[in-house]
């Protein structure tokens, strides 16, 4: 488990809350919980990993999502996909169609709260908060930005939709991991407004990665000259930080291949709904597929350049 950078925390009442799934951005997230006082139990699919993060940070594990959200007043979950969210939430899949028991909604008492970090489709927020209130509980979709490094530092953007009771709650205790904590409407509009971000990224790493290689191609002394325009209009985060390993040639940090493309099969499929046009952003997660194919699946996302 990654040491975390140092923060300061909020003084605010110490709670018992659960954290399921332990991956690069859930395991620090739960960690600043942790530091920050209040009484953590992990849940990951992999016990192992659970484990790991006990011994480091001294909260507890539990074998389900069920068990380690009995008795949490927020429940929070970080996993892969829509497919996951379901399986953590309301029980893993059984050979009947139906699901076990094992499921988070199962072991939360009435009126706690579930926080979902998962990048995923609005449509299963909008269903997961239905489910939730059927069953007294209280849901808020709040997909993350700011990436593995975010995570460590505590300074996560997140965007949130649900009820706003339910999000002034769980505000002051995600301060613990986030820098901005924001409602931006009901249910599901945290996970459309992660799409808007994952729109703006894809653009600017592509035209990141193209400037880069017609510099070079041009004979420039690349960091030298993003180190110039960095200080002018052209100056973004993905600049700032992506900017001189895309001259180095180096892909081994930040947020994968892999995942970018599932957000944006995310931002396709909603914009097909919604009627929204969206050519550069469809260009490049055929880009992206393209890195896929060079063998580039868990190379960070600016890796777009290799293709050129």
């Amino acid at each position: 488990m990654s040491t975390l950078a140092s923060k300061s925390y909020a003084v605010t009442p110490s709670r018992t809350v659960a954290f399921l799934g332990l991956g690069v951005m859930g395991g620090p997230m739960a960690g600043h919980l942790a530091r920050a006082g209040h009484t953590v139990t992990v849940y990951n699919r992999t016990a192992a990993k659970a484990e790991a993060w006990a011994a480091e940070f001294g909260g507890r594990t539990a074998p389900t999502p069920r068990a380690a959200a009995d008795g949490a007043d927020i429940v929070f979950c970080c996993v892969g996909n829509d497919d996951d969210l379901r399986a953590i939430v309301l029980g893993t899949a059984r050979e009947d169609g139906q699901r076990r028991d094992d499921g988070a909604f199962a072991g939360m008492r009435e009126g706690a709260i579930f926080v979902d970090h998962t990048t995923a489709s609005a449509d299963v927020a909008r269903e997961l908060y239905a489910a939730a209130r059927a069953a007294g509980l209280h849901f808020v979709d709040a997909p993350v930005s700011g990436g593995q490094a975010g995570a460590q530092n505590g300074a996560l953007t997140v965007m949130c939709g649900g009820d706003p009771a339910a999000f002034d709650t769980v505000a002051p205790v995600a301060a613990a991991f986030s820098r901005a904590f924001t409602r931006l409407g009901e249910a599901g509009a945290g996970q459309l407004a992660k799409m808007v971000n994952q729109i703006c990224i894809a653009g600017l790493v592509q035209g990141l990665a193209e400037a880069v290689a017609f510099g070079q191609k041009a004979g420039l002394d690349m960091a030298q000259v993003l180190n110039v325009i960095g200080k002018g209009a052209a100056q973004s985060w993905q600049m700032d930080n992506r900017g001189k390993t895309m001259v180095e040639g180096r892909f081994d940090f930040g947020f994968a291949v892999d995942w970018m493309r599932k957000d944006l099969g995310l931002v396709l499929d909603e914009a097909r709904r919604n009627g929204a046009r969206v050519p550069v952003t469809a260009l490049v997660d055929q880009f992206y597929g393209d890195v896929q194919q060079m063998g580039g699946q868990r190379w960070d996302t600016s890796s777009l350049i290799k293709r050129l």
